[in-house]
C-alpha cells in the first residue's frame, strides 16, 4: 500500500473512532497510533458493542 493510501485509511479510521467517542488509547492520541493499532481498536470496539455481544450472529437451529 502506498503511503498516501495508508494515511487516508488511518484518517478514515480515526474519524470513525472519534465518531464512536474514542479519542485516546493507552494515553496516546489516535493520530499517534499506527494503522495496525487503529484497525485493531476499531474491530475491538465494534465487537464489544455489537448487539449480539459475545455470541456473534444469531443462528436458527
Amino acid at each position: 500500500m502506498r503511503n498516501n493510501d495508508v494515511e487516508k485509511k488511518r484518517q478514515k479510521l480515526i474519524n470513525k473512532l472519534i465518531f464512536l467517542n474514542v479519542y485516546k488509547k493507552e494515553e496516546q492520541q489516535l493520530y499517534e497510533l499506527p494503522l495496525s493499532k487503529l484497525e485493531y481498536e476499531y474491530r475491538r470496539f465494534k465487537l464489544e458493542n455489537h448487539p449480539h455481544g459475545e455470541f456473534g450472529s444469531i443462528q436458527w437451529v
